[in-house]
């Protein structure tokens, strides 16, 4: 068996040390600044630096609305104008539990044939018994009504609710999370209520004859700041039909920064980009009361 002499054993004992010695001298004088750069690069993917919507370009406030040549309330030859593409919102509304947009006067009425769809990013669900929040609804009071809905009975779903005085109708629920973009929608169709959820259908619920009534539609709660919402809205469209359940996904495919589609029956189009201005060229603007517009949205948005 081949034995070292002490010589070469002690020659390898010190090229040993020096390496190990090079070594820790090189993590000592390097390894902050890598600390550094690892803590850096956490934090920007933390930001969202490395999302792709980061970099995606984004539309600004205005740059596509319907044009309806024979003023508002027309059908007659209406069509889109400006950059209609879908690009990523320069801006969405953000809601702090104390703010909400109304639009008043609006020529829809519950529970006729009608169709709402908005994009909803909720931050919370609040506990019972003041845990619903209302991101889109025609509600006030004990009159017939609709409600997009995102709590109740603390279970943190969506609902899709037509109601009147003490009787109201359910559609198929589902499940939601805090932090994250969901597309939300109901039909009517004057005989039951539909629900979808990121563009698939979830079912349907039938619905008694019920006289309609009118009311304003708020954005971010029900009646004047009840019922509050807290999170993120975007895009929200009403149409006065029952749209179909390919016309949902369709709307759902092209994302949040969205057209609407079937511009004969829209009613309203609100994208919140910035402002709470009726793009539908029905005039339909809303009023704002301490909604924030916020340009830091998209890390938890996943186009579909």
């Amino acid at each position: 068996m081949l034995k070292l002499q002490p010589a070469m054993r002690k020659l390898f004992s010190k090229e040993s040390h020096q390496k190990a010695q090079s070594a820790m001298e090189y993590l000592m004088t390097y390894g902050w600044a890598i600390l550094i750069i690892a803590v850096v690069l956490g934090a920007l993917f933390q930001l969202g630096f490395f999302n792709a919507n980061n970099f995606a370009p984004k539309a600004p406030p205005g740059s596509c609305q319907v044009f309806r040549p024979n003023g508002p309330g027309t059908t007659s030859f209406v069509n889109l104008e400006g950059v209609c593409s879908g690009e990523l919102p320069q801006y969405v509304a953000s809601f702090s539990g104390s703010s909400y947009v109304t639009i008043t006067s609006v020529p829809i009425l519950a529970p006729t044939s009608f169709t709402v769809t908005a994009w909803v990013n909720p931050s919370v669900f609040l506990p019972p018994p003041g845990n619903w929040m209302d991101p889109v609804a025609e509600y006030c009071g004990a009159q017939t009504s609709w409600i997009l809905r995102t709590s109740d009975s603390g279970d943190q779903r969506f609902h899709a609710i037509i109601q009147q005085g003490s009787s109201r109708w359910d559609a198929p629920t589902h499940i939601l999370n805090t932090s994250k973009w969901y597309f939300l929608g109901m039909v009517s169709n004057s005989l039951s209520i539909s629900s979808f959820y990121n563009g698939d259908y979830l079912g349907s619920t039938s619905v008694n004859t019920i006289t309609s009534t009118a009311s304003n539609i708020f954005i971010g709660s029900a009646c004047n700041g009840g019922e509050p919402f807290i999170g993120q809205i975007a895009n929200v469209q009403i149409y006065n039909t029952s749209l179909s359940a390919n016309e949902i996904q369709a709307l759902y495919l092209e994302g949040i920064g969205g057209a609407p589609i079937n511009l004969q029956h829209l009613v309203g189009w609100w994208p919140l980009n910035g402002n709470a201005n009726d793009y539908s060229g029905n005039g339909n603007n809303g009023q704002i009361t301490n909604v924030n517009f916020v340009s830091n949205w998209w890390s938890s948005y996943t186009p579909p």
